[in-house]
């Protein structure tokens, strides 16, 4: 593998009049989990089928796994897993043969395919569940079948649009901690997620995206102390513009959405002073997160 498993440089994507990707460059090394975050429409999902081939660019270049995009597209695609933002199991097949079937995609021979087949379904948690049907399967355990089934050709890279969306907390984890294990066999990770949470958790560096355009860039620790760089408080339950006024002169800056007061404190001290004790008011100190920095970048308002 290229020191850089992904490469964009200044890709542009129009439909028709509107420009859905604009000038959009990044990289992703060998061996880390890079993040693509952005509000619904920023692009990301035009962005994953340039880089798989599926749609073409119409401006600036793209390698994947050393190759060009989309020229050599196909050859690109035999080291490549993807799991897309929506299962497509085959519901007539059981687990193992889902998997067995995926291996004859990649041209892998019967004999190869069957003994991959079990471990995976152990990578996966579902040994248990090898002669089940798709449709008697959880949530949680069709989306480690996805996964398994995108690790059948062995890849380098692995690309997930939004790989935990729906998921409870606990399969959520699992999914993570499956993840992380790939990341230490030295698999590279490309994942969009609306999950900053998971972003954080999981990814090495990212790039936000806006309009098809990068608007940052880092690793989400660095992104943290640089547009944030302080202790957020959110005070729940009161009048906000009131409040505001009160408690501006003790905090960074403030910000208001709907009925929540957002105070970004260096020293929390005299903020929580005046809140404490107060009836009908509730508050919630915590360090600043990943959520902050997009929402800060994006806007807190929904963009229809």
């Amino acid at each position: 593998m290229p020191q850089n498993a992904i490469e964009f440089s200044d890709v542009q994507k129009r439909y028709g009049d509107k420009t859905v990707v604009d000038g959009l460059s990044f990289h992703v090394r060998t061996g880390e989990c890079f993040g693509l975050l952005g509000p619904n429409g920023a692009g990301k999902t035009t962005t994953l089928k340039m880089l798989l081939g599926i749609a073409n660019p119409d401006a600036g270049t793209i390698m994947l796994a050393g190759e060009s995009i989309p020229a050599r597209s196909r050859i690109a695609r035999q080291r490549v897993g993807v799991v897309p933002q929506f299962d497509n199991l085959d519901p007539d097949f059981t687990v193992r043969e889902n998997l067995l079937v995926f291996g004859r995609y990649f041209g892998l021979s019967a004999s190869k395919t069957r003994a991959k087949v079990d471990p995976l379904l152990e990578f996966a948690r579902l040994q248990n569940k090898a002669d089940a049907r798709v449709a008697e399967l959880s949530g949680g355990m069709k989306r480690r079948l996805t996964l398994a089934r995108a690790l059948i050709n062995d890849p380098d890279v692995l690309v997930m649009d939004e790989p935990t969306t729906g998921l409870d907390p606990q399969a959520r984890h699992l999914i993570w901690e499956r993840l992380r294990s790939l990341l230490s066999r030295g698999k590279t990770i490309m994942l969009t997620t609306h999950f900053m949470e998971e972003a954080e958790r999981l990814c090495d560096r990212l790039c936000i995206i806006e309009e098809g355009r990068k608007i940052a860039e880092g690793a989400p620790h660095a992104l943290i102390a640089k547009e944030i760089g302080c202790d957020v408080i959110e005070v729940y339950g009161a009048a906000p513009e009131a409040l505001r006024e009160e408690l501006s002169p003790f905090a960074v800056r403030t910000e208001i959405s709907g009925e929540t007061l957002f105070c970004y404190v260096d020293d929390p001290g005299p903020v929580n002073a005046r809140l404490a004790g107060r009836q009908g008011l509730r508050y919630l100190h915590r360090p600043a997160n990943l959520e902050d920095v997009f929402l800060r970048l994006t806007g807190r308002e929904m963009q229809e």
